[in-house]
């Protein structure tokens, strides 16, 4: 008799590709109440939450933001937000 005791043994683990890490997380006013959304380096949207949870608050915690995300290089992350939103967005940037 095996010693799995007439059970299939598990297959082997496979480790897959942790994602990366974010970079930012921007802050958005809108209607509805504040849009907490987080980035790759890349500016490629990861997640999405409501700005009052206790999460995003606890994310900010020790860090500066900038105002403003009306260049260039945010037109595709935020394309759905007026120039107005985008230019009181708050930018906060995540130590790597």
């Amino acid at each position: 008799m095996s010693q799995g005791f007439g059970r299939e043994v598990p297959a082997r683990h496979v480790h897959t590709e942790h994602r990366e890490a974010a970079k930012y997380l921007v802050v958005i006013p809108a209607a509805e109440g504040p849009i907490a959304k987080l980035l790759l380096a890349n500016r490629e949207q990861t997640a999405e939450l409501d700005a009052n949870t206790e999460e995003a608050t606890s994310m900010t915690n020790g860090l500066t933001a900038l105002i403003g995300a009306t260049g260039p290089e945010w037109d595709q992350a935020l394309s759905g937000y007026s120039a107005a939103e985008r230019a009181a967005a708050k930018v906060y940037t995540f130590k790597t």
